[in-house]
């Protein structure tokens, strides 16, 4: 054998052995600094498949969250969970199964998904997926390297299928058959979604339907998705339907060391940063007030007596809300120091707690466009039942702009136990048209006519002697507040 020849059967033998190493038992081993113990949120995203069809890894960037999800698929489509991870205490398949791994766009299923699952170009058998069951891959048209469809073989005798889908081909391509397994990296439009969760809620071959993963960093802020998995946009609610969610952060991820972190922070833009470093939906395009809640809000103190008061009323037939907010005059900031809101109920009822934070505090209120079958104004019955109301300034465009200032400028605050108003805040957004979502908008409603009105005819609580009577009030001008004659002289810049 000549030395060419040698040397070309010693890179053989190192292929073969290269190729012979599955990529996936490097995942997750038992021992190690890498070792299952230290991945605590990836362990309970596999367990939880076993009574949950849909489960989303809401996850910061390079916590691992697509190979958790390569990770998985591969096991269902071998069915040698004993042999790769006999550790495994995720759903089990029997079968050869059905399933698609989807990503954003063609290219990025490619050079990410098709990767983790296959290996690089040229080097197919190096991914999770064990070389030596991949069957037949079938490349698909128009995109260089791309791979359409993975045929692997099943530790049953049979042969599992993986098509490879991206978002850009549209709805239309995740119409049709039943699927085992569909994993979606990477958020997807809603439409996709729904047809997703058809796809595997119809599978007649396996009792109870098949699994649905999510596994993406929420980049584009509350969106319909991300509020199905997160009421009220945060995590600790519930889900909706047979919904599971796992957040994890860079705190979760062992391999990232702190100089990579480090790194990592420096190259994120600000306003991306809470969502990448630890999986926290980012204020989105559509947000209405793009100033962080951790920025507006505080810890809840004593508000001191000679502060001006008022509230704002938003009145309706499925929501009463009201909101209360107080000026601290010397530091020029105003505070939202209480809330209400509640479903249906009798006007009385809602005057009854309004009047208990304080019968002296005078509101605003929105009544002009909701009138009751005798045609009396909302606000009319408000006031007969003891609340010293008037009618809201209910500019929609000049209120938001107005309460983006103080926010913005620091001006205005929200206490921490104004939960409502703060899960609000965080919903508050606009639509593809830049419409606003009227939905679960009340307290918004109000914290706009406090701003634009209610801070206007504040007035300080009067002695416990005295009748409730109008002390003075805020008078408005385009470049801030005004104090009025019971308030000392002055004006607060804003």
């Amino acid at each position: 054998m000549t030395d060419a020849e040698l040397r070309e059967l010693e890179t053989l033998v190192a292929e073969l052995e290269r190729r012979s190493e599955s990529r996936i038992l490097r995942y997750y081993p038992k021992f190690g600094p890498l070792s299952r113990d230290c991945y605590p949120k990836h362990m309970e995203f596999f367990r939880a498949g076993t009574s949950h069809r849909e489960r989303l890894l809401l996850a910061a960037n390079r916590v691992g969250k697509t190979e958790a999800g390569a990770f998985e698929t591969v096991l269902h489509l071998t069915g040698a969970y004993d042999e790769l991870a006999p550790w495994w205490q995720g759903r089990r398949f029997d079968c050869p199964i059905r399933a698609w791994a989807a990503g954003d766009t063609t290219t990025t299923v490619r050079d990410i998904l098709q990767v983790a699952l296959l290996g690089p170009q040229g080097q197919h058998g190096t991914g999770m997926i064990p070389a030596h069951l991949i069957v037949k891959t079938t490349g698909r048209t128009g995109v260089p390297g791309a791979v359409e469809a993975i045929e692997v073989r099943h530790v049953s005798g049979g042969t599992s299928v993986v098509q490879l889908r991206s978002y850009d081909q549209r709805r239309e391509a995740f119409q049709g058959t039943s699927q085992h397994v569909i994993w979606l990296d990477e958020e997807c439009p809603t439409e996709i979604h729904t047809e997703c969760l058809l796809r595997t809620m119809d599978t007649p071959d396996l009792p109870g339907g098949g699994l649905l993963m999510l596994t993406f960093t929420p980049l584009m802020g509350l969106t319909e998705l991300v509020l199905q998995f997160l009421p009220g946009g945060q995590a600790g609610g519930t889900p909706l339907g047979n919904k599971f969610v796992v957040t994890a952060t860079w705190d979760d991820a062992p391999h990232l060391t702190p100089s990579a972190r480090e790194e990592l922070w420096l190259s994120i833009p600000p306003y991306q940063r809470d969502a990448r470093s630890k999986g926290i939906p980012q204020l989105g395009s559509g947000a209405i007030y793009q100033v962080s809640e951790e920025d507006i809000t505080v810890t809840d103190f004593e508000i001191p007596k000679h502060w001006p008061r008022a509230f704002a009323l938003d009145t309706g037939w499925d929501w009463t809300a009201a909101v209360w907010g107080a000026i601290d005059r010397e530091a020029q900031i105003a505070y939202i120091y209480s809330a209400y809101k509640r479903g249906t109920a009798e006007p009385a009822i809602h005057a009854e707690a309004i009047r208990a934070r304080g019968q002296w505090i005078p509101g605003v209120g929105d009544a002009a466009a909701i009138i009751n079958s005798d045609g009396r104004q909302f606000i009319e019955i408000y006031k007969k039942h003891g609340l010293r109301l008037q009618l809201a300034d209910k500019s929609v465009e000049a209120g938001i702009q107005e309460t983006w200032e103080l926010l913005s400028a620091g001006k205005l605050k929200v206490f921490a136990s104004c939960r409502a108003v703060l899960e609000e805040y965080r919903l508050y957004r606009r639509d593809e048209k830049g419409k606003i979502v009227k939905v679960n908008d009340h307290l918004m409603d109000c914290l706009r006519y406090w701003v634009r009105s209610g801070r206007r005819i504040a007035v300080t609580e009067p002695a416990k002697q005295d009748e409730p009577k109008d002390t003075g009030a805020w008078a408005h001008s385009d470049v801030g507040w005004m104090a009025g004659p019971a308030m000392g002289a002055g004006r607060m810049v804003l």
